[in-house]
């Protein structure tokens, strides 16, 4: 798999460079771009063009909160005349497929796809093809399938090493170490890629002495999950992979429902702001920044060209592509960041994804002036 990445809070500047120039600039297109101006066509007007973003689901806070925002605002200022038909899937794979054949009757001119999970989202493309609709895979990539057009994403095999890196640097290499390993969904192709990514990082270094992949990567069923292992473990561990930080938040609630004290080191992901305040308080140790807004924001540039029939530029991709098993899909990727108590400041905070208002709540005060934050 050919990848490339672009690092850190570099990616904002970087992809605010290509997404202030993106309507000026009519490079590159081939294949895409034929496909873009087929589907504008169909799209009616192009300042009439409808975009369908579909989301996979609503228990990470993420998708609601910055993606589909981040994502409409890019599109209203490229094309203030264009619809964005959102829609979210609430984890349910039929769902998605109803909403996705919605908005091709609707006349949606591309589908910006984050998978609910691999098999369902492949049929989705498919009918996409059928109708010279360009799909564009955000978040997750959808293997086995030639009808994927474009893919915007993190380099998500390296999210699982950086959470299995940060643990180990937590648990000091202790190599006798017993980890609880809290994946994601078995049908979600990242869950996957960062389950590989932190076996890659642990394994041989550390005893992961009970393991679980998370159906819909529901924190509830977290939470079960790991009282089961502190049941079979009689609270004899001494960290936790969590997957995200839904996963990372039932896993703590069982902790604590335990009486576990303190609380072993816990990993996560999403920057979400309930896991950023347990990070200040001492309750999770880390979870993994992605500079969402680059990443939706690129979407929406791609979008807007194959919506509206213009060649997607070139230097969007640098043409750089990722294998899906099928094709080499054009790609952009990012690179994530490691989160802690230490460099919350300088990540989350700088980059405005959290603010300290949103942060520093009543509850968060003193914690937040012992981080430097206020």
């Amino acid at each position: 798999m050919k990848t490339t990445a672009i690092s850190g809070r570099l990616a904002v500047w970087a992809l605010s460079g290509l997404i202030l120039s993106a309507c000026s600039q009519k490079q590159g297109g081939g294949a895409e771009g034929d496909k873009g101006a087929a589907a504008g066509d169909k799209g009616g007007k192009p300042g009439g063009a409808k975009i369908a973003l579909l989301l996979p689901e609503s228990k990470t806070a993420r998708y609601e909160s910055k993606d589909r925002p981040f994502f409409e605002a890019k599109v209203k200022a490229l094309c203030p005349d264009c619809q964005v038909l959102a829609s979210n899937a609430n984890q349910d794979a039929s769902q998605q497929q109803a909403q996705a054949e919605a908005a091709l009757t609707n006349g949606a001119s591309v589908l910006v796809l984050d998978a609910v999970d691999s098999a369902s989202a492949a049929v989705i493309a498919t009918k996409a093809k059928a109708q010279k609709v360009p799909v564009v895979a955000y978040d997750r990539l959808v293997p086995g399938t030639d009808a994927i057009d474009y893919y915007v994403s993190f380099d998500n095999e390296s999210v699982g090493r950086l959470q299995g890196e940060s643990l180990l640097k937590a648990l000091d290499n202790k190599a006798s170490a017993r980890v609880v390993m809290i994946n994601g969904a078995a049908t979600d192709n990242n869950g996957m890629l960062f389950k590989k990514g932190a076996h890659v990082a642990l394994d041989g270094k550390i005893q992961v002495v009970k393991e679980y992949d998370t159906p819909d990567w529901s924190p509830d069923k977290a939470q079960d999950e790991m009282t089961q292992a502190l049941t079979a473990l009689n609270n004899q561990l001494d960290g936790v992979y969590a997957a995200n930080d839904g996963t990372a938040g039932g896993a703590i609630a069982a902790m604590k429902a335990a009486g576990i004290k303190p609380l072993p080191p816990v990993t996560g992901q999403d920057a979400e702001l309930a896991a950023v305040q347990r990070i200040l308080l001492g309750e999770q140790y880390m979870t993994v920044y992605k500079a969402i807004k680059p990443q939706a924001e690129a979407a929406a540039v791609i979008a807007y060209h194959l919506a509206t029939g213009k060649p997607v530029p070139t230097d969007v991709t640098g043409g750089k592509t990722v294998n899906n098993g099928k094709k080499d899909v054009p790609s952009v990727l990012l690179v994530p960041l490691a989160v802690t108590k230490e460099n919350l400041k300088d990540t989350v905070i700088a980059d405005a994804f959290w603010s300290k208002e949103e942060i520093c709540t009543a509850q968060y005060v003193e914690a937040c002036k012992a981080a430097g934050i206020l």
